[in-house]
């Protein structure tokens, strides 16, 4: 979470129908959006997109299905939903130590 790029991914990922509609290959929200369209959207190489997406697929935030030689990316909401619980449990424990 600590990189804009992934912030902007995320965000993207949010509405893929507004954002990869052009997508011919699959329904950007039912099957995900290709890598090939998140780095485009970006403006970055292929290869920092990756990396991006990689890292949030460790974290949880995404999931990648590969079809043929493409990689689809999926937001995982309920992944985001427990991460954005645990970081506001988190930060109203720091407002209440004295």
């Amino acid at each position: 979470m600590a990189s804009a790029q992934r912030l902007t991914i995320l965000r993207l990922l949010a509405e893929p129908g507004k954002h990869f509609g052009h997508q011919w290959s699959a329904d950007p929200a039912k099957f995900g959006v290709c890598m090939t369209f998140i780095a485009d959207a970006l403006a970055i190489s292929q290869p920092t997109a990756s990396r991006h997406l990689d890292i949030l697929k460790q974290a949880g935030f995404i999931s990648v299905q590969k079809h043929l030689k493409w990689s689809y990316c999926k937001r995982d909401e309920a992944a985001i939903r427990a991460y954005l619980d645990w970081l506001e449990c988190e930060a109203l424990a720091l407002t209440n130590v004295k």
